[in-house]
């Protein structure tokens, strides 16, 4: 008999974590001056899923027909179509927090590019672990259905099911490290490791040129913790300066405090190779994400896979970002109704952008025409994805 530790059902409800309330296309910000052909690419990608439900069919078919007419149509009269399409096939409905106001957070994460290697050298010392064998994963929702979407990871220790290991034993000074033989690959810096793990995903040069590409397999179950907020509290790091760049900054500065700070973060995940040839990292939809136009959200509000229009700003600016998205990712931070975070693509400039957002903004939900998501019958969440969702705060 295996037992397991106490579980408190958390006071908030799917319910009241927010809603979606019918809108008008004439609220969305310039609607009508994005070009909406990419998001309908990406909506295609996740049709695979969505359309397990029968009020996706129709939309879902229409919207691979219309992709492959695309590359006979100019720019111009392909926006207005995929436009259009939109407006004809869906109708928006905008999204409330449980406090009943409309705006919220939208952050930014990217994939990143780190430096490393197969195998472990002075240079590449920094091991980027798979799924450990003896990580549990209990999934409570039938019993707890307040707790759908999470899941009580641990280990054994005799018949008793205990929090898994923390980053502090993970990553320790140990001459034996506790997930030997379980490297995926070493990498030659500890604090992009760190960044890695928050974004989820990610490519690895390795030194015969080739890349290797990572997406995140599983988590050790325990919280994230912020860094950047660990170090303003220490005195480490001015509120301002706790953007990616400037905690990384920190870091170039404090070598020898870089693994104190970063154990303060419990939360480890773990990473599986994937194939090279994917035009984007897997996110939890289980599909590839588009630079861009992809974006994660708490799927106890917001299904994954539909078409969501974000209105924000661009980071540290006021230049209004108006666009269609498509909701095909989750994050351990991404709480809320009205909490959005954008996935900006491969490399450094896009990891420029994301390291700095952190914007108020504003999102309908597109959901196929004639469908009431507030009816008593309705169900517009897709099945359990394939992939489980990168967990840490971004």
């Amino acid at each position: 008999m295996v037992t397991l530790p106490p579980v408190v059902t958390p006071p908030v409800t799917e319910a009241v974590r927010g809603r979606m309330e019918r809108s008008e296309w004439s609220e969305l910000p310039k609607f009508a001056t994005d070009d909406p052909s990419e998001a309908l690419n990406a909506f295609v990608q996740g049709c695979a899923v969505l359309t397990s439900k029968p009020e996706w069919q129709g939309v879902c078919a229409h919207a691979a027909a219309l992709t492959k007419l695309q590359a006979k149509t100019s720019t111009l009269s392909q926006a207005a179509e995929v436009r259009q399409f939109f407006i004809e096939a869906f109708e928006p409905f905008r999204v409330i927090n449980a406090d009943e106001t409309d705006t919220g957070l939208v952050t930014g994460y990217y994939e990143p590019l780190l430096r490393g290697s197969r195998t472990p050298s002075a240079e590449f010392r920094y091991p980027l672990y798979g799924p450990p064998q003896d990580l549990i994963t209990v999934d409570l929702a039938e019993v707890y259905p307040d707790l759908k979407n999470r899941r009580l990871r641990g280990r054994l220790v005799g018949n008793k099911l205990v929090p898994y290991l923390e980053r502090s034993d993970i990553d320790g000074d140990s001459a034996t490290p506790p997930l030997r033989g379980l490297e995926i690959a070493w990498v030659n810096n500890a604090i992009e490791s760190f960044f890695l793990q928050i974004q989820g995903s990610g490519q690895i040069q390795l030194p015969d040129g080739s890349r290797m590409r990572v997406g995140y397999a599983d988590q050790n179950g325990h919280p994230f913790k912020s860094l950047g907020g660990l170090l303003i509290r220490r005195g480490e790091i001015k509120p301002e300066r706790a953007s990616m760049q400037g905690i990384k900054e920190w870091a170039r500065r404090n070598p020898a405090k870089v693994q104190q700070f970063m154990n303060g973060n419990p939360s480890y995940i773990f990473f599986k190779e994937l194939p090279a040839d994917l035009t984007g990292p897997i996110g939890t939809l289980g599909v590839p994400m588009t630079a861009e136009r992809s974006i994660a959200v708490d799927p106890r509000v917001i299904p994954l896979g539909v078409p969501v229009y974000l209105s924000t700003t661009f980071p540290n600016t006021r230049n209004e970002l108006n666009r269609l998205m498509v909701a095909q990712d989750t994050g351990g931070a991404i709480n809320g109704a009205v909490r959005a975070d954008f996935f900006w693509g491969f490399g450094d400039a896009a990891g420029s952008q994301a390291g700095k957002m952190k914007q108020q903004g504003r999102m309908w939900v597109l959901l196929p025409r004639g469908y009431d998501p507030n009816a008593a019958t309705a169900s517009i969440m897709p099945p359990q994805a394939p992939v489980q969702a990168p967990p840490q705060a971004r």
